[in-house]
Order: C-alpha cells, then structure tokens, then sequence
C-alpha cells in the first residue's frame, strides 16, 4: 500500500514466504484496490475513498486474470493444453470459499488428485491475448500468477518475455512458494517481497473467535500451526490426512525396527498407489515428524511441535532418532522427494527408502 500511495509501483510484485502465511489472500487484497473505483470524498476530507464493483467483490472484474497450475482430463484432446480457464469455475469456487487452499485442495476441487498440476505453453500464449487487450475501465490490468514455479520451460521463458516487455498499465503479483525453482531471469525482473509467517497471537486469537476454541486448545493447535493458517485448520480437522500419515509413518519405523521385509514390500505398494502430490506431503510430513522426534529427546517442551497421538508415539520412538541418523534420514527422504518428483517408480522408491531405514535405525 506504501508503494501505490507514493506512486511506485513495479511492473511485476513476487510474493515469497512459507504456506499459509497469506500470501494468495495479500494478492487478491492489492488487486482489488487496483481495480477500485476512486471516489473523492466531501468538502471536509482530502483523502478519497475506493469502492468495490459488485464484480470485483466476486472476483470476476475483466481486468482481474488469473494464472495456476492445471491438469489434462480425460474428456480433453490429446493436442489440447490445459489453460486456468478450462478450470474458471472450479477455481472461482474455491477462492470465494477462501483465499487460503492447498494444492492438495485444488487438484482434488479440479478432479485429478493422482495427478500433478503445471502451468503450460498454452497458458502463457492465453495470457499474451488476455493482457494485449485495453483496459475495460481505463485503469489496471492485473494478473496473478498463483505458484509460477510450476510453470514449464516453455510457459517460462514465455512468461519471461512477457515481463521483459510488459503491456501498459499492467501489473503482475507471483504467488510463489518456492523462488528457488523459478529462472534467474524471471526472479531479477520481478520485486519480491517476502511474507512472514503469521504472529502466533494472531493465530491464536483467530481461533479462539472464528472457530470458538478455548484458550488452552487454541494455544496448542497455534504452536502446532508455526505461523501457517492453514496448517491451524489442518490440525482441527477430523478427517485430517495426517492421521493416515501418521499411521503410515508408524507402520514404517516398526517394520524397520522388528526387519519384516515382506510387510515393508506391503506397505511400499500402499505408499505407491497413492497420487503423487500425496506421496510428496507424506515424505515432507516424514521430514517434520523424523525432526520433532530428534527435537523430543531433549526434553523441552518449547521446542517441540506435535498433536497428541505424536507425542505419544514420540514417548517411546525418539530415542531411536540421534545425533547419527538424523542427516541420513533426511537426506534419505529428500532423495525420495526429488525421485517422486521426477516421475520414478514409487513403490520402488518407498521399498528402497524402507529398507535403508532398517540399517539407519540401528545407528546409534
């Protein structure tokens, strides 16, 4: 807001920062100032007001544009690439419902959640038309670019062409949760700024008025939430997915613990049939937990950060976390990130992954 009052706003904004600290939700705020109707006040006042159209109180202004990642259903052309508008309805849906989602959320709101989401070639070109076209109310075009480093290389260096040589009066705000994924080129010709995590008594005070938690509970799901608003509705939830992954992640250390090769080869199989998006939040969940057990064993309460049935688990399993095992394993789990990503075969990756843990388990 600074930047628009003193009239310096830059072509193209990247908002960085962790999941949940609001980042979508900040995006959407600016642009609907942007596209606001300036009204000057009365006689007694020099400061003038914005109004909201109906339009864009509902996200649907024709100057507001939104890009995110997309999958290819089966009804769709094998030459068709999937564009955000193929999806404009689905997407309204959810951003009206909230401005804070997961992918997880998205791809299951699209249909396709064995499958993972990019932004393609065809997106950028649908983009060059959309921002070529003038101004419908003579002010701001804006586009929001909601996680950009799924992009492909095409899409990318389309994109990055685009900012080189941006249309007037046009402004884009990248949604971006891993900067580091992006290209050099498109992260040097873009402002970034980054979001904190959001401040616990916030959080807290969220809960105990929106969700009507008492204050104890409250406190508990806020340092479970580390500043990640949707990391807070998580925990509430009861149907919450991380009750299967701590399920699985259980499954995984006894197994290894007593050397049941047959049943490691069982659960690898149940971890392959899963959609990878899946796979990946249960190895970035195995990270976390793998950490707070290390952290567990040194027996301060203020550096830990787990439901109860973790703490639980962790009563008897942390020992088992040490000073030796804790870099292998995680390495071991970020090697398994990287394969899952580049499209090896799962159950192999999570047999391999099992079988190592037998040996790091041991280390002591």
């Amino acid at each position: 807001m600074q930047m628009v009052n003193e009239d310096r706003l830059p072509h193209a904004i990247m908002l960085c920062g962790p999941q949940g600290a609001g980042k979508l939700a900040l995006a959407v705020g600016l642009a609907q100032r942007l596209l606001a109707t300036k009204v000057e006040n009365s006689m007694f006042s020099d400061t003038p007001e914005y109004v909201e159209s109906p339009m864009l109180k509902k996200l649907e202004h024709p100057d507001l544009h939104f890009t995110y990642p997309t999958i290819k259903l089966p009804s769709m052309g094998s030459d068709h690439k999937p564009v955000s508008d193929d999806f404009a309805h689905e997407w309204h849906e959810l951003i009206m419902a909230s401005p804070y989602f997961t992918m997880n959320e998205w791809l299951e709101q699209m249909g396709g959640e064995n499958q993972q989401a990019i932004i393609t070639a065809g997106e950028s070109d649908e983009l060059v038309r959309k921002l070529s076209l003038k101004s419908s109310q003579g002010g701001y075009k804006v586009s929001i670019i909601w996680l950009p480093e799924r992009m492909n290389i095409e899409c990318a260096n389309k994109i990055l062409k685009l900012l080189e040589e941006p249309p007037s009066q046009t402004l884009f705000i990248m949604v971006c949760q891993e900067p580091d994924k992006l290209l050099e080129t498109i992260r040097s010709r873009v402002q970034r700024i980054d979001v904190r995590k959001i401040a616990d008594e916030d959080i807290k005070k969220a809960l105990m008025e929106k969700r009507g938690l008492a204050e104890d509970m409250a406190q508990r799901v806020t340092r479970m939430a580390n500043g990640n608003w949707l990391k807070a509705l998580e925990t509430l939830s009861a149907d919450s997915e991380n009750e299967l992954f701590l399920d699985m992640f259980q499954s995984l250390m006894r197994l290894a613990y007593m050397r049941k090769v047959k049943d490691l080869k069982a659960w690898s199989e149940q971890m392959g049939s899963m959609g990878r998006e899946k796979q990946k939040r249960f190895l970035e969940y195995f990270l976390r937990l793998v950490r707070e057990n290390f952290m567990y064993n040194f027996q301060n309460a203020e550096l830990c950060y787990m439901t109860q049935r973790e703490e639980e688990f962790a009563h008897n399993f942390a020992r088992f976390i040490n000073e030796a095992n804790i870099l292998p394993i995680s390495d071991l789990a970020n090697l398994a990130i990287r394969d899952i990503g580049q499209n090896a075969n799962a159950k192999i990756v999570f047999f391999d992954m099992a079988l190592q843990m037998i040996v790091l388990l041991i280390q002591k």
